[in-house]
C-alpha cells in the first residue's frame, strides 16, 4: 500500500447549504492548516495538521502553499464529441444539432479519430480542475469505449453511456432499437463497474427516441437496475413541443419517461428549463435529479432554470450541475458558477415583487441566489449527491477517493490579487467566512487560470505550466 500525505488549506461540505438559510457556514468545514492522508487513492485521515499529523508520523507529505484545497469539480452534464464545435454561432438547440453537432458526432465512428478527441476531452476537463463527469458519448459504439478505456488509464471516475437515438436526425447518425439494445448489453458488460466507470443508459432525449427506443431503455433499466439513466427534459420550447407531437398519448416531457419506468434515482434530466411545477414534485418523489446548464441555457437561447424551485424545501429536486458542453460554451465549472449566479439573479429580481407583484415569493426569490456555499456545493458534495455517487467522492471523509484540486485565489485576471487583498490582507485566507469570499471572488471574477493543480486518487494529473 502507498500511502501520502497533503497539506494545506482546505474546505469542502458536510450538507447542503440550502438547508441552513442565514446560517450557511453550517454546511461547510474549513481547515486553514490541514493534512489528508491518502492511502492508494482512498482517504484514510483528514483534520487539522497538529491532530492528523501526530497520528501518522513518518507520511510522506506534499505541502500545498498558498492554495485552497477543494474537492475535485462534478460536471453533471456533457457531451465528449462536442468538444470540438464549441463556440459554434448563432443558432438554438434543434437546428443548432442539425447544422453542427450530428455532422461532428459522426466523426467518432472513427476510432482514431474518437480517440484523439476523447483525450483532448479529458485533458481539458482536467486543465478545470473536473474530476468527474457524467458524459454523453454518440450513437456509434466507438466513442463510447474510447471513453471508458482512456478515463480508466487515468483513473478518472466517469458515467457515461452509448447514445440512443432513432428520430429527427440525420440517416448516418440514427440507428435501431434493437441495435441499441444490443450494443448497451455488451458495454454494460465490458464496462459497468469495472475500475471507476460508471454506465448510463442514456436515450439523448425524447424528441429523438421512439417508444421502440424508448422500451430497449425500460427493458435495459429492468435487466441492470443499477446503472445510471442520462437524458435531456424540457431544454427548448421547440424540443418541448416537438416531443408531444412525438409522444402525444403523454401530458407532459417527464411523462414519457416516466411511461417506460426510467424516472427514479440515478435518473439524470439535462437542462430542466421548462419543467412544470407538477414536474418538480414529481421528480422530488422518485428521487430523481435535474441537471442545471447555465452556460448553454444562456449561449442556445433556451432559458432561465429556476433555481429556487428546485431548491423548495418541500419538493426538494437532486440536483447536480453541468457545462454542457459544447451547447456550453466553457469546460469550465467555474463558468458554470458565474452564469448560474446570474441566472438565480435575474429570477430574483423576477420574483421579489417589483415587476410583477402578483408572482412576489420571496423565499423563493431568496433561493436563487447562488452564495458561495451552495455554489460550491453543488459542484462538489451537492453534484455527487444529484449523480448518486456521494457515497464515493464529493468532500473529504475519510474512505471516499481523493480526488481534489487546489485553486489559486490570486489567478485570473490582472486585478484578482487586489481585490482578493480586500479580503485577507493579501495572505491566505484565515477564516471560513474569509475563504468563502475568496471563492466567491474566483466563481465570480475568476477562470481556469486560478485551477493550479488537480489531482485524482490522490495523484496529480495536472498542474498549471
Amino acid at each position: 500500500m502507498t500511502t501520502v500525505g497533503i497539506r494545506g488549506t482546505f474546505f469542502d461540505f458536510v450538507d447542503d447549504p440550502w438547508k441552513h438559510v442565514g446560517n450557511e457556514q453550517a454546511a461547510a468545514r474549513f481547515h486553514q492548516d490541514g493534512l489528508m492522508v491518502v492511502t492508494d487513492g482512498v482517504i484514510k485521515a483528514f483534520g487539522p495538521y497538529e491532530t492528523i499529523a501526530a497520528a501518522h508520523p513518518g507520511v510522506q507529505v506534499t505541502h500545498i502553499k498558498d492554495r485552497i484545497i477543494v474537492p475535485g469539480f462534478i460536471d453533471g452534464h456533457i457531451h465528449l464529441p462536442q468538444t470540438r464545435v464549441l463556440g459554434a454561432y448563432g443558432e438554438q438547440l434543434l437546428p443548432w444539432l442539425q447544422m453542427w453537432v450530428y455532422p461532428e458526432e459522426m466523426k467518432y465512428k472513427d476510432r482514431n479519430y474518437a480517440r484523439e478527441g476523447v483525450k483532448r476531452f479529458l485533458d481539458a476537463l482536467l486543465a478545470s480542475g473536473t474530476t468527474t463527469c457524467q458524459a454523453f458519448t454518440s450513437s456509434s459504439p466507438v466513442a463510447t469505449e474510447e471513453l471508458f478505456d482512456e478515463a480508466a488509464r487515468r483513473n478518472m471516475r466517469v458515467i457515461a453511456g452509448l447514445t440512443g437515438i432513432d428520430r429527427n436526425a440525420p440517416a448516418d447518425y440514427v440507428d435501431t432499437p434493437e441495435n441499441f439494445y444490443r450494443d448497451s448489453k455488451r458495454l454494460i458488460a465490458e464496462y459497468h463497474n469495472k475500475g471507476r466507470n460508471l454506465y448510463a443508459i442514456t436515450p439523448r432525449f425524447a424528441f429523438g427516441a421512439s417508444p421502440e427506443l424508448l422500451k430497449a431503455c425500460q427493458r435495459l433499466k429492468h435487466e441492470h437496475p443499477d446503472c445510471w439513466v442520462n437524458t435531456h427534459i424540457s431544454e427548448n420550447p421547440a424540443e418541448c413541443s416537438g416531443v408531444l407531437v412525438e409522444h402525444p398519448d403523454c401530458q407532459d416531457y417527464l411523462g414519457v419517461y416516466e411511461k417506460f419506468d426510467l424516472v427514479g434515482p440515478k435518473f439524470s434530466g439535462g437542462h430542466g428549463v421548462y419543467l412544470s411545477n407538477n414536474e418538480f414534485r414529481r421528480m422530488s418523489k422518485k428521487g430523481a435529479a435535474v441537471v442545471f446548464c447555465p452556460c448553454s441555457n444562456l449561449f442556445l437561447g433556451s432559458g432561465l432554470f429556476r433555481l429556487g424551485r428546485a431548491t423548495d424545501p418541500e419538493h426538494r429536486v437532486k440536483m447536480s450541475f453541468g457545462t454542457d458542453v459544447g451547447g456550453g460554451n466553457r469546460f469550465s465549472m467555474i463558468h458554470v458558477l458565474d452564469d448560474a449566479y446570474k441566472v438565480g439573479m435575474c429570477n430574483n429580481t423576477l420574483l421579489d415583487g417589483s415587476i410583477d407583484p402578483t408572482r412576489k415569493d420571496l423565499a423563493e426569490a431568496e433561493r436563487n441566489k447562488l452564495s458561495p456555499y451552495r455554489g460550491f456545493w453543488s459542484i462538489t458534495l451537492g453534484g455527487a449527491e444529484g449523480l448518486y455517487i456521494d457515497d464515493k467522492l464529493g468532500n473529504f471523509e475519510p474512505g471516499k477517493e481523493a480526488d481534489f484540486v487546489a485553486l489559486d485565489p490570486n489567478g485570473g485576471p490582472t486585478a484578482q490579487p487586489w481585490h482578493q487583498s480586500l479580503i485577507a490582507d493579501g495572505g491566505g485566507p484565515r477564516s471560513m467566512d474569509e475563504a468563502a469570499s475568496m471563492l466567491f471572488a474566483i466563481m465570480m471574477v475568476g477562470d481556469d487560470r486560478c485551477v493550479d493543480e488537480t489531482w485524482v486518487m490522490g495523484k496529480r494529473l495536472y498542474k498549471k505550466s
